[in-house]
């Protein structure tokens, strides 16, 4: 009660209100108390109110980590309600664009249909112009048919009148007896008349005749007219009502349109709120979240500091317990290695002591003066020392293990380095050799084939002009400097021609150009025979005649031997060859001296 202070006469209500709870310090003891005594009500010095069904963070100083979470807590729940009701919204706008998109569709399409029904209004309100015109028409047609089948029938009748009068006329004159012979005039003028009668009769006949059928085939058309009239209006009354319904249709679409523009502003406006409110929501919540962060950095900042100094504990207790390992192993060798007790190796080569100068290195020349420095004692520095010592067993591991064999191992070594030495040299002089009698060939190579290719080049000319008399042939080196990798391409213009390459030739031209290659290379280089296997198959008798006067001539210094099919080849030949097969299935062969 002493906690309590105000006007008294509030004190006794202030009492009531307040009966049941307790003042405590931390929210440890607040829980504590709960659980002894459900029926109270603590309060800690932070403003935190626990009872045995609630609990409720306290506003006096810093909200506290139960604050903290119960809000994070109702963010995220808020949160997702959010995300739920933003899921929701934007369903429902998908289904209203679906809506919306399906209503424009249907408009269009209504708005298509309508335009085709007024399309199809006014060919039908022309096609009804265009019969009714028609149907005037036939009607003033008919008219004037009648009138004229009128007129016809009337000259009819006056035609048939005249006839019969005439007849009558006839007959009375012919019934007269004992009078004179008429006079001829009057008869020819009377059967004149009566022609002039019949063939008016006729035309009149035929006229009627014409009539009527121009008034049936009238009356046809003008009924034709009148079903096409009706079928027009039929159809017109049709794309009334089918306009009337798309009409009725376009209104109705319009109408959901409408709707659907309403309630697409409708979730635009919730769609927005719930935008603000996601967004308020989610402010908080990272408000929330960068508190959390922070404490929780704080909290492995703490941590981080905490292992750190362990961890600095632990490596001074290892580093102690090496050293002192290490002292023990140190003490153990030098007493077994070298039988110093630890206590007399300190007294005699202690950091204390002096170090004596260290022998002169390899090529290093001291001083004469005994009181230099480098001939001098000099102060124990443990880096120097472990540099010193570092240097030692660098070259100590350099020299390696005493091998009494070493001096063995040399000489076997030197005399097989001598040995090497001169097969280096033999190699090295065989080489040489070989370079130089490699030298000789290529040059001999190019020598011969020099020579070859001018021979070879030259009877080309000849042999070509020869078998395309009027033409001109060459050889081309593609590489005249390096007569060793060069190659040779073949010229040839045929007479009539311009072109050089073989591929733009005729296959008897390439044929015999070939031909006249091998030839030149045959005079160039002679040898004693020859073999050819069909060179002239595709030549024609011009050529093969030019080949042929060729081949007599190759045979004066060599002899040919030509598998051939020509006959005219044949007849050349000294001798002939054949070889058949017989019924049995076996070769024969036949030959025949010509010569």
């Amino acid at each position: 009660m002493e906690l309590m202070d105000g006007p008294a006469a509030l004190l006794p209500s202030l009492r009531r209100l307040l009966d049941g709870m307790v003042v405590v310090e931390t929210l440890e003891e607040a829980e504590e108390l709960v659980a002894r005594r459900p029926e109270l009500t603590a309060v800690t010095a932070e403003g935190d109110l626990l009872g045995a069904h609630f609990a409720q963070g306290g506003s006096a100083g810093a909200p506290t980590l139960l604050e903290v979470q119960a809000s994070v807590d109702e963010a995220a729940a808020e949160l997702e309600r959010l995300a739920v009701r933003c899921e929701e919204l934007a369903g429902a706008q998908r289904a209203a664009e679906e809506r919306r998109a399906e209503c424009r569709e249907l408009v269009e399409e209504l708005a298509g249909r309508r335009s085709a029904a007024d399309r199809e209004k006014s060919r039908v309100a022309q096609s009804l112009g265009r019969l009714a015109g028609q149907a005037r028409g036939a009607a003033g047609e008919a008219e004037r048919t009648a009138a004229a089948v009128a007129r016809a029938e009337e000259a009819l009748e006056r035609a048939t009148e005249e006839a019969e009068e005439l007849a009558e006329r006839l007959a009375v004159a012919e019934e007269e007896p004992g009078q004179e012979e008429p006079d001829t005039s009057v008869r020819d003028r009377l059967a004149a008349d009566g022609a002039n009668a019949r063939q008016t009769e006729m035309e009149a006949r035929l006229q009627v005749r014409t009539h009527e059928e121009r008034v049936k085939g009238l009356a046809g058309r003008a009924d034709a007219l009148d079903r096409g009239a009706r079928a027009e209006r039929e159809a017109r009354a049709r794309a009334e009502q089918r306009r009337a319904r798309l009409r009725h249709e376009a209104e109705v679409a319009s109408a959901v349109a409408s709707g659907a523009r309403q309630l697409l502003a409708h979730v635009e406006v919730s769609l927005v709120r719930a935008e603000r409110e996601r967004d308020a929501a989610e402010r908080a919540k990272a408000e929330r979240e960068r508190e959390l962060d922070a404490a929780r950095a704080q909290g492995r900042d703490l941590k981080s500091e905490l292992d750190k100094l362990t961890d600095s504990v632990h490596r001074g207790e290892v580093l102690g317990a090496e050293k002192r390992l290490r002292i023990e192993q140190l003490e153990a060798k030098a007493l077994e290695e070298l039988g110093v007790e630890p206590a007399g190796l300190i007294a005699e080569y202690g950091p204390d002591q002096l170090v004596p100068p260290s022998p002169p290195a390899e090529g290093e020349v001291l001083p004469e003066d005994p009181e230099h420095p480098r001939n001098r004692p000099a102060p124990y520095v443990r880096a120097q020392q472990e540099k010193r010592l570092k240097a030692a067993e660098r070259a100590y591991q350099q020299l390696g293990k005493v091998n009494p064999l070493a001096l063995e191992e040399f000489a076997a070594l030197e005399e097989r380095h001598q040995f090497l030495s001169e097969q280096l040299e033999d190699l090295k002089k065989t080489r040489a050799d070989l370079l130089q009698v490699v030298k000789e060939v290529d040059e001999r190579v190019e020598q011969v084939f020099t020579e070859a290719y001018r021979d070879t080049a030259r009877e080309f000319e000849g042999v070509f002009s020869r078998l395309f008399p009027g033409g001109e042939g060459r050889l081309v080196l593609t590489d005249p400097e390096n007569m060793l990798t060069t190659g040779v391409d073949v010229e040839a213009r045929p007479p009539g021609k311009k072109v050089k390459r073989l591929s733009l030739l005729s296959g008897g031209e390439r044929s015999l150009t070939a031909v006249a290659l091998l030839v030149s290379i045959f005079k160039a280089r002679p040898s004693p025979f020859y073999v050819m296997d069909e060179v002239e198959a595709a030549l024609d008798d011009t050529n093969l005649q030019r080949l042929i006067r060729i081949m007599q001539e190759l045979q004066e210094a060599s002899q040919l031997i030509v598998i051939t099919h020509q006959k005219r080849t044949m007849e050349v030949a000294d001798a002939l060859y054949g070889v058949s097969m017989q019924g049995d299935g076996v070769s024969k062969v036949i030959s025949q001296r010509l010569r």
